[in-house]
Protein backbone atom coordinates (compact mmCIF):
# COMPACT_ATOMS: atom_id res chain seq x y z
CA UNK A 1 0.00 0.00 0.00
CA UNK A 2 1.59 3.27 -1.14
CA UNK A 3 0.81 6.65 0.43
CA UNK A 4 0.77 9.90 -1.55
CA UNK A 5 0.86 13.60 -0.74
CA UNK A 6 -1.87 14.82 -3.08
CA UNK A 7 -2.39 18.38 -1.90
CA UNK A 8 -0.66 21.02 0.22
CA UNK A 9 -1.52 24.41 1.72
CA UNK A 10 -0.19 27.00 4.13
CA UNK A 11 -1.25 30.11 6.02
CA UNK A 12 0.84 33.04 7.26
CA UNK A 13 -0.80 35.68 9.48
CA UNK A 14 -0.55 39.41 8.79
CA UNK A 15 1.92 41.22 6.53
CA UNK A 16 5.61 40.32 6.29
CA UNK A 17 7.57 42.03 9.08
CA UNK A 18 11.13 43.09 8.32
CA UNK A 19 13.99 43.23 10.80
CA UNK A 20 13.50 46.92 11.61
CA UNK A 21 9.84 46.32 12.53
CA UNK A 22 10.21 43.37 14.92
CA UNK A 23 10.35 45.42 18.11
CA UNK A 24 7.38 47.48 16.90
CA UNK A 25 5.35 44.27 17.13
CA UNK A 26 6.94 42.43 20.07
CA UNK A 27 7.66 45.61 22.05
CA UNK A 28 10.73 47.02 23.77
CA UNK A 29 11.68 45.21 26.97
CA UNK A 30 11.75 47.87 29.74
CA UNK A 31 11.55 50.49 26.98
CA UNK A 32 15.05 49.68 25.67
CA UNK A 33 16.16 48.39 22.27
CA UNK A 34 17.84 44.98 22.32
CA UNK A 35 21.63 44.88 22.13
CA UNK A 36 21.54 41.27 20.86
CA UNK A 37 18.98 41.53 18.07
CA UNK A 38 21.31 42.64 15.28
CA UNK A 39 23.91 39.97 16.06
CA UNK A 40 21.34 37.14 16.11
CA UNK A 41 19.58 38.32 12.94
CA UNK A 42 22.91 38.57 11.12
CA UNK A 43 23.58 34.94 11.97
CA UNK A 44 20.14 33.53 11.09
CA UNK A 45 19.77 35.43 7.81
CA UNK A 46 16.00 35.93 8.18
CA UNK A 47 14.79 39.10 6.42
CA UNK A 48 11.00 38.89 6.93
CA UNK A 49 8.56 36.84 8.99
CA UNK A 50 4.87 36.89 10.06
CA UNK A 51 3.26 37.42 13.46
CA UNK A 52 -0.26 36.67 14.67
CA UNK A 53 -0.13 39.56 17.15
CA UNK A 54 -0.36 43.27 16.41
CA UNK A 55 1.58 46.29 17.73
CA UNK A 56 -0.51 46.26 20.90
CA UNK A 57 0.49 42.58 21.35
CA UNK A 58 -3.13 41.54 20.83
CA UNK A 59 -3.69 38.13 19.25
CA UNK A 60 -5.33 38.58 15.85
CA UNK A 61 -5.87 34.90 15.07
CA UNK A 62 -5.54 31.81 17.28
CA UNK A 63 -3.21 28.89 16.65
CA UNK A 64 -6.12 26.55 15.92
CA UNK A 65 -7.62 29.09 13.49
CA UNK A 66 -4.33 29.35 11.61
CA UNK A 67 -4.19 25.55 11.42
CA UNK A 68 -7.73 25.45 10.07
CA UNK A 69 -6.92 28.08 7.42
CA UNK A 70 -3.97 25.99 6.21
CA UNK A 71 -6.14 22.86 6.22
CA UNK A 72 -8.88 24.56 4.18
CA UNK A 73 -6.36 25.79 1.59
CA UNK A 74 -5.01 22.27 1.32
CA UNK A 75 -8.47 20.74 0.85
CA UNK A 76 -9.51 23.45 -1.61
CA UNK A 77 -6.70 22.24 -3.86
CA UNK A 78 -7.84 18.61 -3.57
CA UNK A 79 -10.75 16.47 -4.75
CA UNK A 80 -12.29 15.79 -1.34
CA UNK A 81 -14.27 17.81 1.20
CA UNK A 82 -13.67 18.14 4.96
CA UNK A 83 -16.51 15.69 5.66
CA UNK A 84 -14.63 12.99 3.74
CA UNK A 85 -11.50 13.21 5.89
CA UNK A 86 -10.95 9.94 7.80
CA UNK A 87 -7.98 10.96 9.96
CA UNK A 88 -6.81 14.33 11.30
CA UNK A 89 -3.21 14.38 12.55
CA UNK A 90 -2.08 17.69 14.04
CA UNK A 91 1.17 19.06 15.48
CA UNK A 92 2.20 22.13 17.45
CA UNK A 93 4.72 23.15 20.09
CA UNK A 94 2.09 24.94 22.15
CA UNK A 95 -1.64 25.05 21.51
CA UNK A 96 -4.02 27.80 22.54
CA UNK A 97 -4.97 25.80 25.66
CA UNK A 98 -3.01 23.49 27.94
CA UNK A 99 -5.89 21.01 27.62
CA UNK A 100 -7.65 19.60 25.62
CA UNK A 101 -5.34 18.43 22.85
CA UNK A 102 -4.63 20.76 19.94
CA UNK A 103 -6.16 18.29 17.48
CA UNK A 104 -9.58 18.61 19.12
CA UNK A 105 -9.50 22.37 18.75
CA UNK A 106 -8.48 22.18 15.08
CA UNK A 107 -11.15 19.56 14.34
CA UNK A 108 -13.79 21.90 15.74
CA UNK A 109 -12.50 24.81 13.63
CA UNK A 110 -12.65 22.65 10.50
CA UNK A 111 -16.03 21.11 11.44
CA UNK A 112 -14.86 17.59 10.52
CA UNK A 113 -17.25 14.95 11.96
CA UNK A 114 -16.33 11.61 13.55
CA UNK A 115 -12.69 11.68 12.50
CA UNK A 116 -9.84 9.61 13.89
CA UNK A 117 -7.76 12.15 15.79
CA UNK A 118 -4.09 12.41 16.67
CA UNK A 119 -2.17 15.25 18.34
CA UNK A 120 1.63 15.35 18.18
CA UNK A 121 3.27 17.55 20.81
CA UNK A 122 6.91 18.55 20.58
CA UNK A 123 9.01 21.14 18.81
CA UNK A 124 10.20 21.27 15.18
CA UNK A 125 10.02 17.55 14.39
CA UNK A 126 6.52 17.10 15.86
CA UNK A 127 5.09 17.79 12.38
CA UNK A 128 7.02 14.81 11.04
CA UNK A 129 5.72 12.69 13.93
CA UNK A 130 2.17 13.70 13.00
CA UNK A 131 2.92 12.90 9.37
CA UNK A 132 4.40 9.50 10.27
CA UNK A 133 1.29 8.63 12.28
CA UNK A 134 -0.96 9.44 9.32
CA UNK A 135 1.35 7.67 6.88
CA UNK A 136 1.44 4.44 8.90
CA UNK A 137 -2.32 4.60 9.49
CA UNK A 138 -2.94 4.62 5.74
CA UNK A 139 -0.23 1.98 5.14
CA UNK A 140 -2.06 -0.27 7.62
CA UNK A 141 -5.29 0.36 5.65
CA UNK A 142 -6.99 1.85 8.69
CA UNK A 143 -7.81 4.98 6.67
CA UNK A 144 -7.96 5.91 3.01
CA UNK A 145 -6.86 9.49 3.63
CA UNK A 146 -5.52 11.82 6.32
CA UNK A 147 -5.22 15.57 6.72
CA UNK A 148 -1.96 16.51 8.48
CA UNK A 149 -1.55 20.04 9.86
CA UNK A 150 1.29 21.74 11.74
CA UNK A 151 0.84 25.20 13.24
CA UNK A 152 2.87 27.50 15.48
CA UNK A 153 2.04 30.73 17.31
CA UNK A 154 5.29 31.61 19.05
CA UNK A 155 4.91 35.40 19.12
CA UNK A 156 2.66 35.34 22.20
CA UNK A 157 5.67 34.15 24.19
CA UNK A 158 7.78 37.08 23.02
CA UNK A 159 5.70 40.03 24.21
CA UNK A 160 7.86 42.52 26.09
CA UNK A 161 5.54 42.17 29.09
CA UNK A 162 6.55 38.49 29.48
CA UNK A 163 10.17 39.46 30.01
CA UNK A 164 9.36 42.39 32.27
CA UNK A 165 7.77 40.03 34.82
CA UNK A 166 11.10 38.35 35.57
CA UNK A 167 12.44 39.25 39.01
CA UNK A 168 15.25 41.81 38.73
CA UNK A 169 14.44 42.34 35.02
CA UNK A 170 17.52 40.29 34.15
CA UNK A 171 17.01 38.61 30.77
CA UNK A 172 19.79 36.15 29.99
CA UNK A 173 20.96 35.44 26.44
CA UNK A 174 19.35 31.98 26.35
CA UNK A 175 15.95 33.50 27.11
CA UNK A 176 16.25 36.30 24.54
CA UNK A 177 17.85 34.28 21.71
CA UNK A 178 14.65 32.75 20.30
CA UNK A 179 12.83 36.09 20.38
CA UNK A 180 14.69 36.94 17.15
CA UNK A 181 14.44 33.46 15.64
CA UNK A 182 10.82 32.25 15.70
CA UNK A 183 7.59 33.41 14.06
CA UNK A 184 4.06 32.24 13.25
CA UNK A 185 2.41 30.16 10.52
CA UNK A 186 0.73 26.89 9.58
CA UNK A 187 1.08 24.26 6.87
CA UNK A 188 -1.04 21.27 5.79
CA UNK A 189 -0.68 18.12 3.70
CA UNK A 190 -3.37 15.77 2.38
CA UNK A 191 -2.37 12.10 2.30
CA UNK A 192 -4.27 9.48 0.30
CA UNK A 193 -3.84 5.84 -0.65
CA UNK A 194 -4.02 6.66 -4.37
CA UNK A 195 -2.38 9.40 -6.47
CA UNK A 196 -4.31 12.49 -7.57
CA UNK A 197 -6.86 12.00 -10.35
CA UNK A 198 -5.02 14.61 -12.43
CA UNK A 199 -1.58 16.18 -12.18
CA UNK A 200 1.33 15.02 -10.04
CA UNK A 201 1.58 13.52 -6.56
CA UNK A 202 4.45 12.88 -4.17
CA UNK A 203 4.80 9.24 -3.14
CA UNK A 204 6.12 8.91 0.41
CA UNK A 205 8.87 6.33 0.10
CA UNK A 206 9.74 6.35 3.80
CA UNK A 207 9.84 8.48 6.97
CA UNK A 208 12.46 7.85 9.67
CA UNK A 209 13.51 9.65 12.83
CA UNK A 210 16.20 9.26 15.48
CA UNK A 211 15.92 10.73 18.97
CA UNK A 212 18.97 11.31 21.16
CA UNK A 213 17.28 12.36 24.40
CA UNK A 214 19.17 9.57 26.16
CA UNK A 215 22.47 11.30 25.35
CA UNK A 216 21.83 15.04 25.50
CA UNK A 217 20.30 17.34 28.13
CA UNK A 218 17.40 19.67 27.36
CA UNK A 219 18.43 22.36 24.88
CA UNK A 220 15.16 24.17 24.04
CA UNK A 221 12.34 24.43 26.54
CA UNK A 222 9.45 26.29 28.13
CA UNK A 223 8.74 25.52 31.78
CA UNK A 224 12.18 25.48 33.42
CA UNK A 225 13.82 28.49 35.08
CA UNK A 226 17.44 29.41 34.40
CA UNK A 227 19.97 27.01 35.96
CA UNK A 228 17.26 24.82 37.51
CA UNK A 229 15.61 21.52 36.71
CA UNK A 230 12.26 21.87 38.44
CA UNK A 231 9.09 22.41 36.47
CA UNK A 232 7.05 25.62 36.40
CA UNK A 233 4.28 23.51 37.95
CA UNK A 234 6.39 22.94 41.08
CA UNK A 235 6.30 26.61 42.09
CA UNK A 236 3.77 27.57 44.80
CA UNK A 237 2.01 29.98 42.42
CA UNK A 238 2.02 30.72 38.70
CA UNK A 239 3.25 34.25 39.38
CA UNK A 240 6.31 32.91 41.23
CA UNK A 241 7.10 30.67 38.26
CA UNK A 242 6.85 33.69 35.97
CA UNK A 243 9.10 35.79 38.21
CA UNK A 244 11.71 33.02 38.13
CA UNK A 245 11.65 33.10 34.32
CA UNK A 246 10.28 29.57 34.12
CA UNK A 247 7.69 30.52 31.48
CA UNK A 248 10.18 32.03 29.03
CA UNK A 249 11.17 30.10 25.91
CA UNK A 250 14.81 29.17 26.35
CA UNK A 251 17.58 27.84 24.12
CA UNK A 252 20.81 26.56 25.66
CA UNK A 253 23.09 27.93 22.95
CA UNK A 254 26.09 26.04 24.36
CA UNK A 255 24.49 22.80 23.19
CA UNK A 256 23.12 24.07 19.90
CA UNK A 257 25.97 23.04 17.58
CA UNK A 258 25.20 19.40 18.42
CA UNK A 259 22.16 19.64 16.15
CA UNK A 260 24.44 19.64 13.11
CA UNK A 261 26.32 16.46 14.01
CA UNK A 262 23.07 14.75 15.08
CA UNK A 263 21.42 15.60 11.75
CA UNK A 264 24.38 14.59 9.59
CA UNK A 265 24.99 11.36 11.51
CA UNK A 266 21.37 10.33 10.94
CA UNK A 267 21.75 11.14 7.24
CA UNK A 268 24.87 8.94 7.05
CA UNK A 269 23.15 6.12 8.94
CA UNK A 270 20.25 6.09 6.45
CA UNK A 271 22.74 6.19 3.58
CA UNK A 272 24.66 3.24 5.05
CA UNK A 273 21.39 1.34 5.50
CA UNK A 274 20.70 1.73 1.77
CA UNK A 275 17.63 3.93 2.18
CA UNK A 276 18.75 6.23 -0.65
CA UNK A 277 21.66 7.07 -2.96
CA UNK A 278 23.15 10.58 -2.84
CA UNK A 279 23.49 11.04 -6.65
CA UNK A 280 19.78 10.20 -7.03
CA UNK A 281 18.64 13.05 -4.75
CA UNK A 282 17.21 15.81 -6.94
CA UNK A 283 16.07 18.26 -4.26
CA UNK A 284 16.89 18.81 -0.59
CA UNK A 285 14.35 20.52 1.70
CA UNK A 286 16.01 20.94 5.09
CA UNK A 287 14.45 22.81 7.99
CA UNK A 288 17.25 24.79 9.58
CA UNK A 289 16.68 27.65 11.99
CA UNK A 290 19.55 29.76 10.74
CA UNK A 291 21.78 30.31 7.72
CA UNK A 292 24.62 29.53 10.11
CA UNK A 293 23.44 25.93 10.49
CA UNK A 294 22.93 25.39 6.77
CA UNK A 295 26.59 26.18 6.09
CA UNK A 296 27.66 23.86 8.92
CA UNK A 297 25.53 20.99 7.57
CA UNK A 298 26.92 21.44 4.05
CA UNK A 299 30.49 21.54 5.39
CA UNK A 300 30.04 18.36 7.43
CA UNK A 301 28.50 16.48 4.50
CA UNK A 302 31.47 17.51 2.35
CA UNK A 303 33.90 16.27 4.99
CA UNK A 304 32.01 12.96 4.98
CA UNK A 305 32.40 12.77 1.21
CA UNK A 306 28.69 13.04 0.40
CA UNK A 307 28.46 16.46 -1.23
CA UNK A 308 25.05 17.63 -2.39
CA UNK A 309 25.37 20.57 -4.83
CA UNK A 310 24.06 23.93 -3.63
CA UNK A 311 21.61 24.15 -6.55
CA UNK A 312 19.70 21.15 -5.14
CA UNK A 313 18.94 22.87 -1.81
CA UNK A 314 15.68 24.77 -1.35
CA UNK A 315 14.63 26.98 1.56
CA UNK A 316 12.16 29.79 2.24
CA UNK A 317 13.62 30.58 5.68
CA UNK A 318 14.82 34.05 4.74
CA UNK A 319 11.40 35.25 3.54
CA UNK A 320 9.05 33.24 5.79
CA UNK A 321 11.09 32.92 8.97
CA UNK A 322 11.42 29.94 11.27
CA UNK A 323 7.89 28.71 11.97
CA UNK A 324 8.96 25.70 14.05
CA UNK A 325 7.13 22.47 13.29
CA UNK A 326 5.11 24.18 10.53
CA UNK A 327 8.26 25.13 8.61
CA UNK A 328 8.71 21.93 6.61
CA UNK A 329 5.04 21.87 5.49
CA UNK A 330 5.07 25.56 4.50
CA UNK A 331 8.36 24.98 2.69
CA UNK A 332 7.00 21.97 0.80
CA UNK A 333 3.86 23.86 -0.25
CA UNK A 334 5.85 26.81 -1.59
CA UNK A 335 8.37 24.50 -3.27
CA UNK A 336 5.63 22.67 -5.17
CA UNK A 337 4.02 25.98 -6.18
CA UNK A 338 7.24 27.36 -7.62
CA UNK A 339 8.94 24.30 -9.16
CA UNK A 340 8.16 22.46 -12.39
CA UNK A 341 8.82 18.90 -11.26
CA UNK A 342 9.16 15.91 -13.56
CA UNK A 343 7.92 12.40 -12.86
CA UNK A 344 10.64 10.39 -11.14
CA UNK A 345 12.35 13.33 -9.42
CA UNK A 346 13.12 12.79 -5.74
CA UNK A 347 12.95 15.03 -2.67
CA UNK A 348 14.95 14.46 0.49
CA UNK A 349 13.44 16.23 3.53
CA UNK A 350 15.26 16.70 6.83
CA UNK A 351 13.99 18.23 10.09
CA UNK A 352 16.47 18.55 12.97
CA UNK A 353 15.05 19.51 16.37
CA UNK A 354 17.06 20.91 19.26
CA UNK A 355 14.48 20.30 22.03
CA UNK A 356 16.40 17.28 23.23
CA UNK A 357 17.87 16.43 19.85
CA UNK A 358 15.55 14.53 17.56
CA UNK A 359 15.98 14.46 13.79
CA UNK A 360 13.40 13.30 11.21
CA UNK A 361 13.92 12.44 7.54
CA UNK A 362 11.62 11.74 4.60
CA UNK A 363 12.13 10.58 1.00
CA UNK A 364 9.57 11.50 -1.67
CA UNK A 365 9.23 10.63 -5.37
CA UNK A 366 7.19 12.57 -7.94
CA UNK A 367 4.57 10.36 -9.63
CA UNK A 368 1.73 10.95 -12.07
Amino acid sequence: MNVYINSTGHYLPGPPIDNDEIEDILGLVNGKKSRLKHKILQSNGIKTRHYAINQQQETQISNSEMAAHAGIKCLDASYISPHQIEMLSVATSQGDLVLPGFGSMVQAELDIPSVELQTSHGICSSSMMALKSAYTNIKAQESANALVIASELASRLFKHTRYEQVEGNEIDFNAEFLRWMLSDGAGALLLENQPRKTGKSLRIDWIKSFSHADVYPVCMSVGMPKNATKSWQDFPTYSEAEQAGALLLRQDVRLLDNIVSVGVNGFLKLLQDGMFKVPEIDHVLCHFSSAYFKSKIVEMLEVAGVQIPEKKWYTNLYERGNTGCASIFIMLDEFLATQDLSVGETLFCMVPESGRFNCAYMHLTVVE
